[in-house]
Parts: structure tokens; C-alpha cells; sequence
């Protein structure tokens, strides 16, 4: 899978704006912490898309040279061991949903620096 833009939602944008007031930590951070919180607690499945009518990120500043680490997470959570093989669209859309969904599990935990901090070692905050 290959892709070049993002774009979350605007309530994602919103909530991002906060994350990042709260702990200090960019969007592109807040949307790698976000992605992992989600792909931990499953597949995204049928789960309808968010809107993309939000901030816009390029591929490289969301993942860094990780890129090909976060694509993978993402096949082997939403393909499982053996599943029916995902195309590209379906893959991004995947994406989308994991973000989405992972930006309103951290937006609850994360109150201030030292969440995040709890947060990215693992804890719970």
C-alpha cells in the first residue's frame, strides 16, 4: 500500500488541537499514539469511514521512514492470520477509522504532558 496524503476528520482536527495544547505533542505524534490505542483493541471491520473534511497530513511527516512498520501493524490487525487480502482503498479507509477511533480514546486520557508521557510507556493514564 502506498499512499503520499491523509485526511482526518474535523472532529479528529478539533480534538487534536486540544491533545496538542494538553500535552505538548505534535499531530503527527498524537496520530501515531492514536493509531496504535486502536489497532490494540481490534479491527475497525465494516465501521463507517469518518468524514475527510479535516487537517491534512502528508505520509512522511505522519510516519516518518515508520511508514512501512504502521502499514504492516495495520494488515496484520485487519487481516488477522489468513484472512481475505485487502486492497488499497479499503486498507486507507481502514486507516482513517483507526485514527479517528484512537484520536477519542487518547482525547480522554490525556489531560497533560505526563499522560502522554504514562501513555507511550504503556501505563495507564
Amino acid at each position: 500500500m502506498h499512499f503520499t496524503k491523509l485526511r482526518v476528520s474535523n472532529e479528529a482536527t478539533g480534538r487534536l488541537r486540544m491533545l496538542r495544547q494538553r500535552s505538548g505533542l505534535t499531530p503527527n505524534l498524537l496520530c501515531r499514539m492514536a493509531l496504535t490505542s486502536s489497532l490494540e483493541t481490534g479491527p475497525v471491520g465494516d465501521m463507517v469511514p469518518p468524514e475527510d473534511n479535516g487537517q491534512e497530513f502528508n505520509a512522511y511527516t505522519l510516519f516518518g521512514s515508520d511508514q512501512s512498520i504502521f502499514l504492516s501493524m495495520l494488515i496484520h490487525v485487519e487481516q488477522g492470520q489468513g484472512g481475505v487480502e485487502l486492497d488499497d482503498e479499503d486498507l486507507m479507509r481502514r486507516l482513517r477509522c483507526h485514527i479517528d477511533r484512537g484520536i477519542g480514546y487518547i482525547a480522554i486520557r490525556i489531560n497533560a504532558p505526563a499522560d502522554a508521557a504514562r501513555l507511550l510507556a504503556g501505563e495507564a493514564a
